[in-house]
C-alpha cells in the first residue's frame, strides 16, 4: 500500500479545505517571518551603525531626528552648527576623537557626506578600489552606490541640492570618483563621502537670504557643519558632557543609543501587536487543519475500515493522516516564504526608487528554524486530535452500518 499516493489523493478530493489550510497557515508564517525580519533589521541598524559614536552634537531640535539624520541617515537634519564651535567641543579633554559631518546634497537619491578621513574608520570601512579623498571635489562611494549606479573610478557626477533626487537644483561643480569602499552591511554602503571643503565649495555661491533661512541665521562667512560625532575617553563623560552642551551652548547633544532604544520600545508595541495577530492566525490555521482532517477521517471511515480488513494497520492509517498534515505544512512554509519575499521586494522597490534606504536584512536561520518548528508543532497537535476516530475505530460496526 502506497501511503503517500493515498494521502495525495485524499488532499485532491477536498481542494477547498486544503486551499484554506495552506493559505491561512502561509499567511501566519509570512507575518511571523516578516516581524522577525523587521526586528532583526532594526537591531542590526542600531548595533552596526552606532559603531563607536557616543554622542551626536547638532542644531537645536528633536534629539531623535538629529540621531536618525546623522547616524542612520533616515531623516532630515535639524539645521547647521558653527564649525569653529564644533572644533572647540572636539578639543575637550573628555573627548577621545570627534568627526564632523556636513550634508544636504544628493546624487540620484544617495546622500553626499562631507567629512574627514576618520569617518570611514567609524564603520571600519576599507578601500576596495582607488584611494581616499585627498583634494576638494573628490568622492569615494559606498559599495551599494557603486553597484546600483554602475559607477567606476574616474567617473564624474553632478550633485543636486537637498536629500531627494531632483534635476532642478543641480550644482555646477563636478565631483570625481577616486575610490570605492568594500561592502560593510552598514549605512556607509549607501553614502557618497567627500571632504568638508567640497561641500563648502559647492555651497559658497548660495544666496545669502536662503543661506540664513536654512542655517539658523549663522553668518554666511563662517564655515558650518551639520553635526559632530563624538567618542569619549570614558563612559563617565556621558553623565555631564551632554547636559553641559545643552545648557551652555546654542547646540544640542543627543545620545544615539538612548534615543534609538527609546524608538525601539515605541516600535516594539507594534511588533508585539502584529506578532500576536500572526500567532492567532497560526492557531486558527491549526483549527482549520484539524477540522479538515477530522472531517476526512469521519467521512471516509468506511474506506479506512476496508483498508483494515485488507491488512492495513492502525499505524499505517495514522501515517496517512500525518502525511497529509506534512504536505500542508511544507506547502504552507514555502508559500509563506514566497509571500514574504514578494512583499519585501515590493517594499525595497519603492524604497530604492525614493530614498535608497535598503535597511532590511535577511532573517537569521535560527529564527527561521524556530518558526518552522512552531508551525510543525501546531500541525502535529491538529493531526493528533484528528486521528482519534481511527484509534477508536470499530471495523465491524462501521462495515455493518454502511448501506
Amino acid at each position: 500500500m502506497n501511503i503517500w499516493s493515498i494521502s495525495l489523493q485524499n488532499i485532491k478530493t477536498k481542494p477547498l479545505y486544503t486551499f484554506l489550510s495552506v493559505l491561512i497557515l502561509s499567511l501566519s508564517i509570512a507575518l511571523l517571518l516578516g516581524i522577525q525580519q523587521l526586528q532583526w533589521s532594526f537591531k542590526n541598524q542600531i548595533t552596526n551603525n552606532l559603531g563607536e559614536i557616543d554622542l551626536v552634537v547638532g542644531a537645536k531640535g528633536s534629539p531623535l531626528q538629529l540621531v536618525l539624520a546623522s547616524v542612520l541617515h533616515l531623516d532630515n537634519p535639524t539645521g547647521n552648527i558653527s564649525h569653529s564651535e564644533a572644533l572647540k567641543i572636539g578639543k575637550n579633554p573628555l573627548v577621545k576623537y570627534s568627526v564632523p559631518i556636513s550634508y544636504g546634497d544628493n546624487y540620484k537619491g544617495y546622500r553626499i557626506i562631507g567629512t574627514t578621513h576618520a569617518y570611514t574608520s567609524l564603520y571600519k570601512a576599507e578601500i576596495e578600489k582607488g584611494n581616499q579623498v585627498e583634494n576638494a571635489m573628490e568622492v569615494i562611494l559606498g559599495n551599494d552606490v557603486a553597484l546600483k549606479l554602475n559607477l567606476e573610478i574616474g567617473d564624474s557626477l553632478k550633485s543636486s541640492h537637498g536629500l531627494v533626487e531632483n534635476s532642478f537644483e543641480e550644482h555646477h561643480n563636478l565631483l570625481t570618483v577616486v575610490g570605492i569602499l568594500k561592502p560593510t552591511q552598514k549605512v556607509i554602503d549607501r553614502l557618497i563621502v567627500t571632504s568638508l571643503e567640497s561641500v563648502w565649495e559647492m555651497h559658497e555661491h548660495e544666496d545669502e537670504e536662503n543661506h540664513q533661512e536654512n542655517h539658523n541665521h549663522i553668518d554666511h562667512h563662517e564655515k558650518e557643519i551639520t553635526s559632530l560625532l563624538i567618542n569619549f575617553k570614558s563612559p563617565r563623560a556621558l553623565l555631564t558632557f551632554p547636559r553641559r552642551i545643552n545648557k551652555q551652548t546654542q547646540m544640542q547633544a543627543a545620545l544615539p543609543k538612548y534615543e534609538l532604544q527609546k524608538l525601539y520600545e515605541y516600535i516594539g508595541v507594534g511588533f508585539k501587536t502584529i506578532s500576536l495577530m500572526a500567532y492567532l492566525i497560526l492557531v486558527i490555521s491549526g483549527i482549520i487543519i484539524f477540522i479538515s482532517l477530522y472531517k476526512m477521517v469521519k467521512e471516509r471511515s468506511f474506506d479506512l475500515a476496508l483498508f483494515r480488513t485488507y491488512g492495513a494497520s492502525n499505524f499505517q492509517l495514522i501515517k496517512m493522516v500525518f502525511y497529509e498534515g506534512l504536505i500542508i505544512v511544507f506547502s504552507s512554509f514555502f508559500l509563506g516564504i514566497l509571500l514574504l519575499k514578494v512583499g519585501i521586494n515590493t517594499i525595497l522597490f519603492f524604497m530604492e526608487n525614493n530614498q535608497h534606504q535598503s535597511i532590511l536584512q535577511e532573517i537569521p536561520s535560527k529564527n527561521l528554524l524556530q518558526i518552522a518548528i512552531l508551525t510543525i508543532i501546531v500541525v502535529v497537535i491538529s493531526v493528533s486530535l484528528a486521528i482519534y476516530p481511527i484509534i477508536k475505530m470499530n471495523i465491524s460496526t462501521i462495515l455493518s452500518n454502511e448501506k
